[in-house]
């Protein structure tokens, strides 16, 4: 096991004037001397999740451009949530957020509790969210530990144990940082550190604030940091796509609003809860049509499985008897629908956007 160093000094301070010096701009972020947006703060978290900076700034943007308060949000079709946030991924996570809006702004008249407690019994807030917009927010005391801030503080204290079994002590690890004030800005400089300097790789340990106190900086071992665990394969799972075309319509259903891609515009499809052979797949065609199947397939890797869809393009000559959930939509509008972005592969495979 690797030891710290001796002598640690105190970490609030030099981290709170590391992040002045080196804060990153960020739309929700707001600029020192300002009350963050809790609004804002929480439309952030949520987005962020399982995705990048990068991917969120416009789609953040986007949000707060269409619904600049909670109030708005939450008065807002379900649906044009959902098209609104097609491409973001993680789809149960859009359906959460709208019925967290209409939680805030039904139940706290439109003002976010203040709590990390009270913030976990909003629909789609964990623990991590909690913490988060607590501290920005609010200013309050609480460990906001993401993915960024296991790795700082696993190769700060040489952590062995693999971040996901560990996350009890990192969290414990955090709380004991804490600094008296400033708790927001430290949550951010935190976050900010991991993005920016203790990276996955090639940390840049030179410009770290606590670089004299890392235990894996001190054996020379940073990357061996977070340990991690042994991957299970992704199960892998095939199936197929339906484009069905008459003249410049195309048929698409509305999802079951459980399951993936749940209340959202797609083209039918195979179940994707379970693996289809191709022998198998034209049984789950929306109707009869002399359907062919494009060349290559499209494939896509969701959380808990990977997926390689053929795509069956067919023609319908006449109205064709249709599901309950199932609807023409012009091709020129497919671009505002919304598709999820496996849909999204389809319909670019097919020359239809």
């Amino acid at each position: 096991m690797i030891k710290p160093p001796a002598k640690r000094r105190k970490p609030g301070p030099a981290l709170l004037a590391w992040y002045d010096a080196n804060r990153r701009d960020l739309p929700w972020r707001a600029q020192p001397g300002e009350r963050a947006d809790p609004y804002a703060v929480w439309l952030s978290e949520i987005m962020l999740q399982q995705t990048t900076v990068v991917t969120v700034k416009g789609y953040f943007e986007n949000f707060l451009s269409r619904w600049p308060t909670v109030e708005a949000l939450a008065a807002a079709p379900l649906e044009e949530v959902l098209a609104a946030w097609a491409g973001l991924g993680y789809y149960a996570r859009a359906r959460n957020l709208h019925a967290c809006a209409r939680k805030v702004a039904n139940e706290h008249g439109g003002a976010f509790p203040d709590s990390e407690a009270a913030l976990l019994a909003l629909p789609g807030v964990g623990p991590y969210t909690a913490a988060a917009v607590a501290s920005i927010a609010f200013d309050k005391p609480c460990a906001a530990v993401d993915g960024n801030v296991e790795r700082v503080i696993t190769r700060l204290y040489a952590i062995e144990t693999p971040a996901r079994q560990a996350k009890p002590l990192i969290r414990e690890k955090v709380e004991a940082l804490l600094p008296p004030a400033r708790a927001g800005d430290f949550a951010q400089g935190l976050m900010d550190l991991g993005a920016t300097v203790c990276t996955p790789r090639a940390p840049n340990c030179g410009a770290c604030p606590w670089g004299a106190d890392c235990a894996a900086f001190a054996a020379r071992a940073q990357e061996a940091y977070p340990v991690k665990e042994k991957k299970a394969e992704k199960p892998k799972r095939r199936g197929a796509i339906f484009i069905l075309r008459r003249g410049e319509e195309t048929l698409l259903s509305r999802r079951p609003e459980k399951g993936l891609f749940g209340g959202m515009s797609a083209f039918p499809a195979t179940p994707f809860t379970q693996d289809v052979a191709p022998e198998e797949q034209l049984d789950h065609a929306p109707c009869k049509a002399e359907w062919r199947a494009l060349p290559e397939p499209v494939a896509h890797v969701f959380t808990h499985f990977a997926l390689t869809a053929t795509v069956f393009v067919g023609q319908a000559k006449e109205a064709p008897p249709l599901g309950a959930n199932c609807r023409w939509a012009a091709r020129r509008n497919l671009d505002r629908e919304g598709l999820p972005t496996l849909m999204r592969k389809a319909a670019l495979l097919a020359g239809l956007i």
